[in-house]
């Protein structure tokens, strides 16, 4: 009984507590509006959160410092938006149609009923976006799929893996504030 109650007491202390490996910032925003007319008073509740996501990575991950640099990564940002009026909520995404540039050409992403395409300036219809479960996105060409998601800047990033280097490429489609 002695034994048992060291060994239990030894592989609690054993046990590693694991950190964080993602900064996380949540943002909720309530509006109450309130409509008079001739048939009462209506009450809209638009509830708006904004979620920022951040993998934590190390620079020199395998050096023997103390103090370790965290690497810049890519933020993902989730903003979904509630609508409640009479008692039925509504959620809506952000919609993220707009004109991008990348590699001094211009694309517009305009919304599709299964997601999004993207478009030349002479409307030929370039690439469709797909969102999938985990609010990403699917960049699917003739050519090439990629996995895509929208940083804080509101800008495309794209990222594909070349087989033929063994590497991830990131393409960037910045957006044009008008």
């Amino acid at each position: 009984m002695k034994t048992t109650l060291v060994v239990a007491i030894a592989l609690l202390f054993s046990l590693q507590s694991q950190g964080q490996n993602k900064n996380v910032k949540s943002e909720i925003k309530t509006t109450v509006t309130t409509i008079k007319d001739s048939k009462g008073e209506k009450q809209l509740v638009k509830t708006q959160e904004i979620k920022e996501t951040q993998n934590i990575e190390l620079k020199n991950a395998e050096s023997d410092e103390l103090n370790k640099e965290i690497k810049q990564t890519p933020v993902q940002v989730t903003a979904i938006t509630a609508v409640t009026s009479n008692g039925v909520t509504k959620i809506l995404d952000v919609d993220r149609s707009a004109y991008y540039n990348y590699n001094g050409q211009k694309f517009q992403v305009a919304l599709a009923e299964t997601g999004y395409n993207m478009y030349l300036p002479n409307k030929e219809k370039t690439a469709v976006l797909r969102k999938t479960s985990n609010n990403n996105y699917i960049y699917s060409t003739k050519n090439k799929t990629s996995f895509g998601y929208f940083n804080a800047d509101g800008n495309l990033v794209l990222e594909s893996y070349d087989p033929v280097n063994d590497k991830i490429t990131t393409e960037i489609f910045e957006i044009i504030k008008e």
